[in-house]
């Protein structure tokens, strides 16, 4: 399993549950059908490797790690107790797999310098990451400013807009309270607001 399929591939889908049709994959992966992890892999492995890319800066890692998710994924399906949860619990395991990573190489995982948040007030709301992040032309700025976000506040506001789950599934990703995600999220919309105020209009100033 340490080579599962090719991974880059463009992304076609949401990272939102498929409903029934899902759980039915799930189920028969979960009774050990090949073809039918192999359905999960390609709907899936495009925003998985996403994820892990926005997280490691680096997409030869990105490809590594995303096999190893679902490697890992894999040999712990017996071990999902809800399969309605599969994406919340697929990206738990490649946040892991990020973690583990960032730690074999020593690396500091907080980035982010808030020294400035007391400006963040000024800055009007008029342009959201979510319109940032469908602006290909944009992408470069966006993929900067998520750079100087620390890494918890960036895998949160990811699995929110990118990726489009519900508050109380990041909860379960990040082992956090449903209160802390919100105020997670909503800073991490405010310092990139900030970052990239002076590329978007604000009301006819430059």
């Amino acid at each position: 399993m340490a080579h599962l399929f090719a991974i880059r591939m463009p992304f076609t889908g949401s990272a939102v549950p498929a409903g029934d049709a899902e759980r039915r994959l799930v189920a028969r992966a979960r009774r050990g059908d090949p073809a039918a992890f192999r359905g999960l892999f390609e709907q899936h492995s495009p925003a998985v490797w996403r994820f892990l890319r926005d997280l490691l800066r680096d997409e030869a890692a990105a490809d590594e790690a995303t096999q190893e998710t679902f490697v890992r994924a894999h040999a712990r399906l017996g071990a999902l107790r809800d399969d309605t949860r599969f994406v919340s619990w697929l990206l738990g395991i490649a946040r892991h797999v990020y973690l583990e990573s960032r730690r074999g190489q020593g690396t500091h995982l907080d980035v982010a310098s808030e020294e400035n948040e007391s400006l963040l007030e000024a800055v009007r709301p008029s342009s959201t990451p979510e319109a940032w992040l469908l602006d290909r032309e944009l992408e470069g700025l966006l993929s900067e400013a998520l750079g100087e976000v620390r890494e918890e506040r960036r895998a949160a506001l990811l699995l929110r807009i990118d990726h489009g789950l519900a508050y109380e599934d990041i909860a379960q990703v990040m082992g956090w309270s449903l209160p802390k995600v919100k105020n997670e999220i909503h800073r991490a919309r405010l310092q990139l607001r900030e970052r990239l105020a002076g590329h978007v209009g604000t009301g006819g100033r430059p």
